[in-house]
């Protein structure tokens, strides 16, 4: 048997009711991309679905997974999405479900975002199925704004959007709740991760950035984003991660020399 222990990320999320999970997946400047001038928000309900950790093994060699759905958390993460399209002036939702396999997890998900839904006339309502999702996003991730959906979903559809930007250490990420935020760093390249001092500053930066722009200090977060920009287009002080062969603290040292 594997390890039984839950991941902290998971218990953190439960324990603060960090509900929903946010991506907003753009191009990081001076960072090449696949898709340049992308902008969309990846909106993932963060408490339960496959991750609640509710697993047993029922004989040996057979182990029993369970996955959760509740009214309360679809229609929860169904309103955040919508309302925060509505604050950011943005023309879609598109909910990503597999109501057509799990009718009634997914079905419910569904139900919850078309009541919500109703509740936007002004904003474009769509629902699609997941792997259809993860083809479209690869073809023309252009035609899509705010993506919400339920927690296993949306753990593989922000890392494929993640790729098209130039991966996971350009895009932030936050858990919020109603009264709490969490602001964290995605995971970024393995191997880098392995030796400290390689590890790329990356990830824990562009977290750090869209905080201090929801925190209304986006002259600063400006200000260091050029910095960093500057030096990944010098490419002489980068971390692996970004095609370099620099330590953590050469990257960071050259951050803080561009800042000044």
């Amino acid at each position: 048997m594997g390890a039984t222990f839950e991941n902290p990320n998971v218990t953190l999320r439960k324990v603060l009711d960090l509900y929903a999970n946010v991506r907003p997946v753009r191009n990081f400047p001076g960072h090449p991309s696949r898709c340049p001038d992308l902008d969309l928000v990846v909106v993932r309900e963060n408490t339960e679905g496959e991750y609640a950790g509710l697993e047993h093994q029922i004989v040996p060699g057979v182990v029993e997974s369970i996955k959760v759905t509740t009214a309360r958390a679809c229609t929860r993460i169904a309103r955040f999405a919508f309302a925060l399209a509505a604050r950011e002036n943005r023309r879609k939702v598109t909910a990503v479900h597999k109501a057509n396999i799990m009718k009634r997890a997914d079905g419910l998900f569904l139900d919850s975002c078309r009541a919500v839904a109703a509740e936007y006339p002004a904003i474009e309502y769509q629902e699609l199925i997941v792997d259809n999702v993860c083809m479209q996003l690869v073809m023309n991730p252009y035609q899509f704004d705010v993506l919400v959906t339920q927690n296993f979903y949306g753990d593989v559809i922000s890392d494929l959007c993640a790729g098209l930007v130039g991966g996971r250490g350009v895009v932030p990420g936050v858990n919020l709740g109603d009264d709490i935020a969490v602001y964290e760093a995605i995971d970024g390249d393995t191997a880098a991760r392995a030796d400290p001092k390689t590890a790329s500053p990356m990830p824990l930066l562009v977290s750090a950035l869209f905080m201090l722009r929801q925190l209304g200090l986006g002259a600063d977060a400006d200000r260091i984003t050029a910095a960093v920009a500057t030096v990944i287009e010098r490419k002489s002080h980068l971390t692996r991660d970004l095609g370099g062969a620099a330590t953590t603290r050469e990257m960071a040292d050259a951050i803080v020399a561009a800042l000044r």
